[in-house]
């Protein structure tokens, strides 16, 4: 009986150690001294040109991608356990679990912030609304950081304000909001400013709601 014991505890620690040790990757939205050891060493061999900054954002997922197809490797844009053997780093088990809230709630605060500057505080949670809607929406990514960085989503993303745009309290608070569910929009998936677009498309959506200088709509 002792002996069957001793066993199960050595098995369920083993399992738990096998568990966790292929828990750990990186991938967009990402944040961290990981993120910032993978840059260094993209950089160093030529795929990244961008800062050390420790973000994990489309131009070091487009270094991931261009090291991966160079190296013979599965080229997802994600550094996994043969990427970062590739690359020469130890990936933290917390990289993918401990961090991930927070790198999605920053991901989430820095969009709201280059989006939304100068907007009322409701204005700012919708705009992370939106984002939450379109991640559980079929027509769009189904991560934060997917909607986030999708080709000519946002305009801060294009005209980099998204990556120089300080972040304050109020768009943190309005990140963590809407990702806990805050929907000040009603499902609403697009939103834009009247005087900043002259889209058609988007011009002739129906307006659900209006915050600030954006109006919110939902596809017809």
């Amino acid at each position: 009986m002792k002996r069957a014991f001793a066993f199960l505890l050595v098995f369920l620690a083993l399992a738990t150690v096998l568990s966790t040790s292929g828990l750990a990757s990186l991938s967009q939205g990402d944040t961290g001294n990981d993120v910032s050891r993978a840059q260094e060493r993209l950089k160093k061999w030529g795929y990244y040109d961008g800062e050390v900054d420790g973000i994990f954002g489309s131009r070091t997922y487009q270094a991931v991608i261009r090291f991966q197809r160079k190296n013979g490797l599965k080229a997802d844009g994600v550094i996994g356990k043969e990427t970062a053997a590739a690359l020469g780093i130890t990936l933290s088990s917390s990289s993918s679990s401990g961090s991930s809230y927070r790198a999605t709630i920053d991901l989430l605060a820095r969009i709201i912030a280059a989006e939304g500057r100068g907007e009322p505080y409701r204005g700012q949670v919708a705009i992370g609304a939106v984002i939450m809607n379109r991640v559980s929406h079929p027509s769009f990514p189904n991560s934060v950081a997917g909607v986030i960085y999708q080709r000519g989503a946002f305009s801060a993303i294009d005209d980099g304000q998204f990556s120089v745009t300080p972040v304050p309290d109020s768009c943190r608070r309005a990140a963590v909001e809407a990702y806990g569910g805050a929907d000040p929009t009603n499902g609403c998936v697009y939103y834009y400013n009247p005087r900043k677009t002259t889209n058609r498309w988007i011009l002739s959506l129906p307006v659900y709601v209006v915050i600030g200088d954006h109006r919110f709509c939902k596809p017809q």
